[in-house]
Parts: C-alpha cells; sequence; structure tokens
C-alpha cells in the first residue's frame, strides 16, 4: 500500500473538498464546510494508492496548530489510517513549530476521541451546542508538544 499526504491545491481542488467533506460526514449535513471555509483552510490529502481516502485540514493561531477536520472515508475506516493520519497531524505540528494541537470532536464520537486519547490528548473542556446539524456537544482536546 502506496502513502502520501498531499496539499491540496487551491482554488483547484476546492470543489473536490467539498465532494470529500459530504461523502466522509454525509450523516452530518450541518457540518459540511462551505467554500469559504476551504478556502481558509490548509488542507491535506491522504492518498492511499493514488486514491483521496481521507483529509484534515488546519488552522494556525499563534503557536497552535488547530485540525479542523480529520476524515476518512467510510469504506476505509477501521483501518488503521486514522492513526497513520494522527501520526502526520503530530510530526507536521513538530516540524513547523507548534507547541500545541487543538481539536474537536462530536461527544458521540467515541472512536476519534479514543484516537485522540491514544496519542496523548487530553480533553480540555466540552461546548455545548457546538455542532449544529443535529445539535451536539463538542469535546475539546489538546496535546502539549
Amino acid at each position: 500500500m502506496k502513502t502520501e499526504f498531499r496539499r491540496a491545491r487551491k482554488p483547484d481542488e476546492i470543489r473536490s473538498l467539498e465532494i470529500f467533506d459530504r461523502k466522509a460526514f454525509h450523516r452530518y449535513p450541518g457540518d459540511w464546510f462551505s467554500r469559504t471555509d476551504w478556502e481558509a483552510f490548509d488542507a491535506w490529502w491522504l492518498i492511499v494508492d493514488d486514491r483521496k481516502i481521507g483529509c484534515c485540514a488546519f488552522e494556525y493561531r499563534s503557536g497552535t496548530l488547530h485540525i479542523a477536520s480529520t476524515g476518512i472515508l467510510p469504506g476505509f475506516q477501521g483501518h488503521g489510517l486514522g492513526d497513520l493520519m494522527k501520526c502526520w497531524q503530530i510530526a507536521f505540528a513538530r516540524q513547523n513549530g507548534f507547541k500545541r494541537i487543538v481539536t474537536n470532536s462530536r461527544k458521540s464520537n467515541k472512536p476519534m476521541i479514543a484516537l485522540n486519547k491514544k496519542f496523548g490528548f487530553k480533553v480540555i473542556r466540552t461546548e455545548p451546542g457546538y455542532y449544529q446539524g443535529p445539535p451536539e456537544a463538542s469535546v475539546v482536546m489538546a496535546l502539549q508538544i
């Protein structure tokens, strides 16, 4: 299996990012990012055997890498690709001089919360009503690097 991480080319791949978002988060239309959101994020593809099967989006805030989104297409989940992406995200943060990583997950997204904990992230707070469609609290987690 050949894997690579590649920065999304903007504006050329904005539409592909929107389509990916809808496939990866099909159960949560309120979580889909708009074109404007994708233009603002630093987006990266996880490419496996020449197929875009994962994506993550970053925001940079004064020494903190904020992971705005991490997604793996449903047919590829459960095969360790989330672990691969999380390792890469942490390495990316270290290589780029970030001191902290922060991410949000739906409270019901137990697999993502467990994955973050596995890599040393700690729950710092919950934010009621953070997510819409359907409404749900966010679990905010951070990792000091």
